[in-house]
């Protein structure tokens, strides 16, 4: 099956959008999250002039004071021990285990890590430790870091499993943006105390050039999970298939407390950049699109993962010979909101889920969350490695070194690095393997070839 729903009729029950599970749960629905369309104010939100769309939608998540995550400080859950999926007697028993801990937890959502935890950092770990160069130190980043269970497995993993030397020699950093994430991660990673010495984080934004100081010249890991779906993007707008691309700005509507779309030339460099990589070199599905919309042309609207592209930029100049293990949706059910790889804007009131048919609504109130077009996310990898670049006449290069890489459904990759008999039921019912059917992993590692 597709798709597997439950708690929620309206939502996923893959713990990637398991953050959505607890939606009938109304001590979930806190005062301030249900009175912010009072006193929101789209004045403050982007200002007296127009923004750019991944502006606004980084300002709707992040703002300190109206942002969503501001007001779900509290969102990322830590279960208090393992689940003993073998004890369950199948899928039933599961879902009702799930909606017991959502209901005693004031949190919004599990990640899949802290779900099937510790196996599922145990199957990152392994993936990491069969393909990385033991020769050298292991230094491992991770982005995003949520609770720490990630950083807390991996070095537990390799600390029982991989040579004495490699875990002596190791270090953990995590990128973690969030302040009270930052310490909970500490935290996490300190019990038992065997490997405060080989973990810190660094509470800074990992897309800022600036927060890296000098280039990593080593050998190292990156590691993304649920990251970047909430990286904010950019939306391009044309009147049809064969007319030019206008970058969107967000406007507020005057004398009015709305908003509203304007559209512009492209001019943003960034945009351009995108741009460039969507149409070097299109998927033979959207070849057969271009051909059929050139009979028929109609306008066209298309998401671009510019906040991706940015940290992508940023990881590839700072850390060279880095290698990347990343996983996230690949699509998303019930999109309202139009457009190529548009965003699923979802928001609850009085214990209720309900999605937005326009990302403009999102005020404060509303997760936005994207999917991840994995062979867009390669071609980008490529790109900001250096290996395709386009030269100052605007002919196309190929400097540089490409990639290797490999995309793997949740369940094929746990099938290959992880321990799957682990999250099994009694009946056979296994939740990592069955119910993660939009989600993949991405695994990109450098190579010597510069053909």
């Amino acid at each position: 099956m597709a798709l597997v729903r439950y708690i929620s009729s309206r939502k996923l029950p893959l713990l990637f959008c398991s953050r959505n599970v607890a939606a009938n749960v109304d001590q979930f629905e806190l005062p301030c999250v249900r009175s912010l369309r009072a006193f929101f104010s789209t004045q403050k939100l982007i200002g007296d002039e127009p923004v750019l769309v991944r502006d606004f939608i980084h300002t709707a998540l992040y703002d300190p004071e109206q942002g969503y995550f501001s007001q779900r400080s509290h969102s990322v859950g830590v279960l208090e021990r393992s689940i003993k999926f073998n004890q369950l007697e199948g899928r039933k028993a599961y879902m009702k285990l799930l909606e017991k801990v959502y209901k005693q937890s004031d949190i919004s959502w599990f990640t899949p890590v802290e779900l099937f935890k510790p196996w599922y950092a145990h199957g990152i770990a392994e993936a990491i430790l069969r393909t990385t160069n033991l020769s050298v130190p292991l230094k491992i980043y991770e982005i995003g870091g949520g609770s720490g269970t990630c950083a807390k497995g991996v070095l537990d993993y390799i600390m029982l499993n991989a040579p004495e030397r490699i875990y002596n020699n190791m270090s953990y950093t995590s990128i973690e943006i969030s302040p009270s994430l930052a310490k909970i991660q500490k935290e996490t990673v300190a019990q038992g105390g065997s490997h405060l010495s080989k973990f810190r984080v660094e509470c800074r934004d990992a897309s800022d050039l600036s927060g890296w100081r000098n280039v990593e010249q080593q050998p190292c890991w990156v590691i993304m999970l649920e990251v970047l779906d909430n990286l904010p993007h950019d939306l391009v707008y044309s009147k049809s298939q064969v007319s030019p691309w206008m970058q969107v700005l967000v406007q507020n509507k005057p004398e009015s407390e709305s908003l509203s779309e304007l559209y512009k030339p492209l001019e943003d460099p960034l945009i351009k950049r995108c741009i460039e990589i969507v149409e070097y070199e299109a998927d033979p599905i959207s070849r057969r699109k271009e051909i059929w919309s050139k009979l028929f042309p109609k306008p066209r609207r298309s998401w671009l993962p510019t906040g991706c592209m940015k940290l992508l930029e940023v990881l590839h100049e700072k850390l060279p010979k880095m290698s990347l293990i990343a996983s996230d949706f690949s699509f998303l059910p019930d999109v309202k909101v139009p457009g190529e790889r548009a965003p699923l804007v979802s928001t609850k009131k009085d214990g209720c889920s309900s999605d937005y048919s326009s990302y403009l609504d999102a005020k404060g109130d509303a997760d936005i969350f994207f999917p991840t077009d994995f062979w867009l996310l390669e071609q980008m990898d490529h790109y900001c490695s250096g290996w395709r670049k386009t030269e100052k006449d605007g002919t196309p290069s190929k400097k540089g070194r490409k990639r290797r890489t490999l995309t793997l459904d949740t369940s094929a990759f746990m099938d290959e690095f992880g321990l799957p008999s682990k999250t099994r039921t009694k009946d056979g019912y296994n939740p990592l393997l069955d119910d993660f059917k939009n989600t993949k992993f991405y695994l990109s590692v450098p190579t010597h070839n510069t053909k």
